[in-house]
């Protein structure tokens, strides 16, 4: 299994970001997906899932009506759409994947929200 994040940096305050996480060494389509991300002094926390097929997603309270997460099944790929970034946006975010009872990590993306 095999995780690779992309798409962090640096924005301003109010900007947008869109993180893409390709997927290999599993059937992509049959496995929900998850953000999740660290900021510096802070636990891992849950950012956002989806279902295997897209059509359930949830989110954590404090990105709820900023944050989109989607997936194309056909690309192997998980997404997560980032606007109105905020500076406590400011961390790794890194896609998970649970396999045969066992979780599957990225390397993560720095996204840094900074003026």
């Amino acid at each position: 299994v095999q995780l690779v994040e992309s798409g962090g940096g640096l924005v301003q305050p109010g900007g947008s970001l869109r993180l893409s996480c390709e997927a290999s060494g599993f059937i992509f389509s049959s496995r929900p997906m998850s953000w999740y991300r660290q900021a510096p002094g802070k636990e891992r926390e849950l950012v956002a899932s989806i279902a295997s097929g897209g059509d359930t997603t949830n989110y954590a309270d404090s990105i709820k009506g900023r944050f989109t997460i989607s997936r194309d099944n056909a690309k192997n790929t998980v997404y997560l759409q980032m606007n109105s970034l905020k500076y406590e946006d400011t961390a790794v975010y890194y896609c998970k994947v649970v396999r045969l009872g066992r979780a599957y990590w990225g390397q993560g993306t720095q996204v840094t929200v900074s003026s």
